[in-house]
């Protein structure tokens, strides 16, 4: 699957447990994510009450990836 089959979802985390975090989107899914390989390698950090973009796929919706960090 590429990129581009992802569907982009914003939420904040709630819930981050050894390196699975939880988040509730604004739609009011919940989802599982971990970081995407780019936010690992410039060691970006995400805690409790960020601000997150999800990329989901659209055969599992609950599982994603963390794509970005809101400021």
């Amino acid at each position: 699957m590429s990129r581009g089959d992802l569907i982009p979802l914003e939420g904040v985390v709630t819930d981050a447990r050894g390196g699975v975090f939880t988040v509730k989107t604004d739609t009011g899914m919940v989802v599982g994510a971990k970081l995407s390989g780019r936010m690992r390698n410039y060691r970006i950090r995400v805690v409790v009450g960020d601000r997150v973009q999800v990329s989901v796929s659209p055969y599992d919706p609950t599982h994603g990836l963390i794509t970005y960090r809101a400021k």
